[in-house]
Order: C-alpha cells, then structure tokens, then sequence
C-alpha cells in the first residue's frame, strides 16, 4: 500500500462510468474515494457543507443530471480559489473545454474511456501539486441518499450492504438508503471490517447477531439483539463454511469441530 494517501470526490451521472472510476481510483492503493455522486448540488454540499475532507474532485463536464451542458465547469468555477477547495480533474468525452480547464487551474483533463494507466499518469501530477500530508484516519463515513438529499453515515451504523439489479442498497438502524458505490468498491474501501456473504450482500461483521441452518440453507441476522430490528441475510453454500469460520474466530462458549 502506497503510505500517500488521496482523499476523492467522484462526480458522474452515468452509473457504470462512476463505479469503474471508483474501482480503478480504488485499486491504485494511493486513493480513497471519500463518495461518488451524480449531480451537481450533492458536489457543492459534499465540498462546502459536508466536511468531508477531499483532496481531489473528478469532475465529468457533461452531466445530464444538471443544467447546462458544460455542468462540471460550473462547479469549478465557483469553487476554485476558495479556502478548503480540493484541486480538480476533469474527467469527460468532450475535449473543446481544455483550454478554459487549464486557465482554471484544473490539474489533468481525462478524456474517456478511462482506462489504469492514464489514471496512473493523473495521480502522478496530483502527487507533485500536494504537500505529503499527515497520516489519515480509516475511511469511516458513507453518503447514502435520501429522497432528493443526502444523509451521513458512520460504518457502525451500517448493517449490511445490498446489490439488486443496478443498485446498491445500505442497510442501517435508521432504515434503507440508496448508495452509488458498487458492493466491489465498498469492499476494497472497507476490508475486513465487511464479509462478502453472497455475491448480492456484504455484512458488516460487527452487527451479525445469529447464523441459522435449515434444509441446507444458511442464514445470518445483522441487527439490534437476535430476533429484534435488522435484516435476515441469504449466506452463498460455497461461503457457508468460510462465513462460520470467520464468525467462531476469536469467539467462545460453544465446542468447535476438531
């Protein structure tokens, strides 16, 4: 892992560009992605009311969730010069807007499809503009929408995440939100603090409450106390024995097998 560690604001409208940008961002060991979002007004309350601390912000300029068809130059614009603003890439298929980005100050203009080694590159240039900062603390908050706002959460409030079709479900004790993160990159963002038990949920190992067995079929509730508040969680047969390995470690009160 590179001990240089970036903090990132993804902010795209189309689903699948957005989850790849994360996973390559991700997979580089030098970034976080603090969130990804979608539209504009998430951007400007992320980085003017939401604290939550990025350093560099991937813009796409078109976006069809926002007026206007150069959106992400918008932000910019009203972002750069201001205290606590992150520096900025500009990540999209139009290149008449590079002159304009460059005089603004953004770092790198990455015209899509993204691909490994051109993000490499970009984070090379961000590495040299950036003072080497002071160590991190873990990765902890999430943003999850609600309705057409966006709520904060901490990892030990969450229960478990779900993937149905092309979204992604957080499960938390102040119920079920939307989230644009990809079960993949949740699970490199957050480690083994999660448990992939299923190729469609990931626990948050701290809230399993039980573990149920029935006609072959295995079970974990993620929640308050065993029979209370949460979510009842289909467990994978090929991950049924990796699942209760995991869970016994570190345990005691019942005899384990031999």
């Amino acid at each position: 892992m590179n001990p240089f560690s970036l903090r990132a604001l993804v902010v795209e409208d189309e689903l699948p560009a957005r989850n790849y940008l994360v996973e390559l961002l991700n997979a580089t060991g030098s970034v976080e992605v603090a969130a990804a979002v979608e539209t504009l007004d998430e951007a400007r309350q992320l980085i003017g009311e939401g604290d939550i601390g990025v350093d560099i912000a991937f813009i796409d300029i078109n976006l069809a969730t926002s007026r206007g068809r150069d959106a992400g130059l918008t932000l910019i614009r009203e972002m750069t010069g201001k205290p606590g603003a992150p520096l900025f890439v500009l990540t999209t298929a139009l290149r008449q807007h590079a002159i304009e980005a460059f005089e603004l100050g953004v770092v790198d203009y990455i015209l899509k499809p993204f691909d490994k080694e051109r993000i490499r590159q970009c984070l090379a240039r961000l590495q040299a503009r950036l003072p080497k900062p002071a160590p991190r603390p873990r990765l902890e908050r999430i943003v999850a929408r609600r309705n057409k706002g966006i709520v904060f959460l901490r990892l030990n409030e969450v229960w478990a995440f779900e993937a149905s079709g092309r979204l992604t479900f957080v499960h938390t004790t102040h119920g079920r939100f939307d989230i644009d993160l990809s079960l993949a990159a949740l699970e490199t963002s957050f480690g083994e603090r999660l448990m992939r038990v299923h190729r469609n949920w990931l626990v948050n190992i701290e809230h399993v409450k039980a573990m149920e067995r029935e006609d072959g079929d295995t079970e974990v509730f993620v929640g308050t106390s065993p029979g209370g508040q949460g979510v009842c969680i289909p467990v994978a047969r090929e991950r049924a024995k990796a699942v209760k390995d995991l869970l016994l470690s570190g345990a005691t009160g019942i005899r384990q097998p031999q």
